[in-house]
């Protein structure tokens, strides 16, 4: 299994986001399962990455040329792909995903998020979505998709397969995770 990580490309001004976003990466290579990230060395992108790494795990960075150029990719990976776009690097992570999860992050992973929901909903795909609501980021973005549905311009209940955890725990749960190995 490997599960697409959207975040921030900042460490955001909370430093629980950073430790979160460190606690993901080390959970999902515990649980044996593989990282699919924005390929980049900075901010939470970069946490996680180095954080699934120490422990062990596949990481899959997928980062347009631009970025890549601008020395931003993250150069330890094993895995780093290299594409000429930002949408042909969605369509890859997508497509090298199991699941998707969206921690903190700005306009960059809440677009991903949504057209990974959008998607979801239009039955391009039937991939669990979780959002990792630390700290609770993204209570207002919630209420907002509660404010859409009840204004008729998205589907009650949200969309198929969304699934919302306060914890990392819960994040695992929320993919069916096996339980995690312990750290050694």
């Amino acid at each position: 299994m490997r599960v697409c990580v959207f975040c921030g490309s900042a460490a955001g001004a909370d430093p629980a986001f950073a430790t979160v976003a460190g606690d993901l990466g080390r959970a999902l290579a515990r649980a044996g399962i593989g990282l699919v990230y924005g390929g980049a060395s900075v901010g939470l992108m970069g946490i996680v990455a180095d954080a699934a790494l120490a422990a062990g795990g596949a990481v899959t960075g997928v980062i347009p040329e631009a970025l890549a150029a601008r020395e931003v990719a993250h150069r330890r990976l094993p895995d780093l792909c290299i594409v000429g776009s930002m949408h042909e690097r969605k369509a890859m992570m997508a497509g090298l995903a199991d699941a998707f999860v969206a921690l903190p992050g700005g306009y960059g992973t809440l677009e991903e998020l949504f057209e990974a929901l959008t998607w979801a909903q239009l039955g391009l795909h039937a991939k669990p979505t979780v959002i990792l609501n630390a700290g609770g980021y993204y209570d207002a973005l919630l209420s907002f998709m509660d404010h859409a549905e009840r204004c008729g311009f998205a589907r009650p209940r949200r969309p198929p397969r969304l699934r919302v955890a306060g914890t990392v725990d819960g994040v695992m749960r929320a993919l069916g995770a096996p339980a995690p190995t312990p750290a050694a």
